[in-house]
């Protein structure tokens, strides 16, 4: 029985969007993880919503601050905590579960935050937003990063966005 629930366990790791997803990718506000404790159900955490203070409670390690770090970096933090008087070697993997929304704005026909998918990219963000208004000026597409929101930068529609990232549409003058 427990050869089945680890292979299905591996089963979801490589099929869940988290694994597709790029190793540098660093964690924020509006994510939600799940972490795994290979042999220890107790350990493991599913769907925790990371908080604007950035922090996630784990079981005998308490708070640990996760913003703007990998999930890999997060595994070797929790290894590090477990390993020693509770486990002797931990297995532990971070994925996330959900990203933190996107935002598109201007003149976009339905504006507002969408959930992020991997690999996302100004025109799918655009489609996902219902399409450009009849104002909407095509040429006029700017995009914003969270830890920068006043710097705006001219973009093209085969550009990759990022969670937390706002897509503004301007309006043409014709």
């Amino acid at each position: 029985m427990k050869r089945f629930s680890y292979s299905l366990i591996l089963f979801y790791f490589l099929f869940s969007s988290g694994v597709f997803a790029d190793n540098q990718y660093k964690l924020g506000a509006g994510d939600k993880i799940n972490v795994i404790v290979y042999g220890e159900d107790s350990l493991s955490l599913k769907d925790v919503a990371i908080g604007e203070e950035g922090g996630i409670v784990f079981p005998f390690i308490g708070e640990i601050q996760v913003l703007g770090i990998t999930s890999t970096q997060l595994e070797k933090m929790i290894t590090r905590g477990l390993k020693g008087d509770y486990l002797v070697n931990p297995n532990v993997h971070v994925y996330v579960v959900e990203y933190r929304p996107f935002y598109i704005q201007g003149e976009i026909n339905s504006p507002g935050g969408y959930p992020y998918q991997p690999g996302l990219t100004v025109s799918r963000a655009i489609s996902l937003g219902g399409g450009f208004t009849e104002r909407a000026s095509k040429n006029k597409i700017f995009l914003s990063h969270p830890k920068s929101p006043k710097i705006k930068i001219k973009v093209k529609g085969h550009e990759k966005i990022n969670p937390g990232d706002v897509i503004t549409i301007e309006e043409s003058f014709f």
